[in-house]
């Protein structure tokens, strides 16, 4: 799974980094193809990571709830937690484009 993950990465690095060239030479200057770009690829990665924590809390609370049903209220605002790592990268997104 790991490798999976870190191929997909790499793909996706360099996939970023042939279109940055590319939006940069069409841009001439301008920059925004590249201020769009950042701030698609700060939503994507802070997605893809929200993802990943959300699947790995929930499935761990889910599993301490069905132990002890007490846990709930101590188990779930860390679920919202990793939520908020997308939040972040919108933020990032927006502070991006409005710059």
């Amino acid at each position: 799974m790991k490798k999976r993950i870190l191929s997909f990465f790499a793909f996706l690095g360099a996939g970023a980094a042939m279109f940055a060239q590319e939006a940069a030479e069409a841009a001439s200057g301008s920059g925004d193809a590249l201020k769009y770009l950042a701030a698609a690829i700060a939503v994507g990665l802070a997605c893809i990571a929200s993802g990943m924590a959300v699947g790995k809390i929930g499935s761990a609370a889910m599993g301490a709830m069905s132990e002890n049903p007490e846990l709930s209220g101590k188990a779930l605002p860390f679920v919202g937690l990793a939520e908020g790592i997308c939040l972040w990268g919108m933020l990032v997104a927006v502070l991006i484009l409005f710059r």
